[in-house]
């Protein structure tokens, strides 16, 4: 079987998200399963990691390979990113998802083509998912 090295790779500053949101890596872990749920991503494990005296970071590996935030509560400031491997999953949709539950004032976004040759650098436009809550 052959595969293919394609992938794109979006990372995302957030700025002005509620700090509560920010502090707990619990809700943030829920929020990250959900989110490869979302883009058809397949769940492999999860880590989290609650800071203090505040920050969370959370790593959702995937089989199409990861979703993660870091953040940093009392500046209002999450650095989220979602890699994926072939042509099936959209990190994308994981990364519209996060941005809507976070709600944040600020979004600043790029997206990587990779393993192609030249690495391919992309302005994404960023887009509130539809969430069910």
């Amino acid at each position: 079987m052959e595969y293919s090295t394609f992938g794109r790779h979006v990372a995302v500053d957030t700025w002005g998200v509620d700090f509560d949101l920010l502090n707990n890596a619990e809700w943030l872990q829920a929020q990250m399963v959900e989110a490869a749920e979302v883009c058809g991503a397949t769940v492999l494990s999860v880590q989290a990691k609650q800071f203090e005296p505040q920050g969370a970071t959370v790593l959702v590996m995937l089989s199409e390979s990861h979703i993660s935030i870091h953040t940093y509560p009392e500046r209002g400031f999450a650095a989220l990113d979602c890699y994926t491997c072939g042509e099936t999953v959209d990190p994308q949709l994981a990364i519209d998802y996060m941005v809507s539950v976070l709600k944040p004032e600020t979004v600043h976004a790029k997206k990587l083509i990779r393993g192609l040759g030249e690495l391919k650098v992309e302005t994404p436009a960023i887009r509130q998912a539809e969430t069910v809550k």
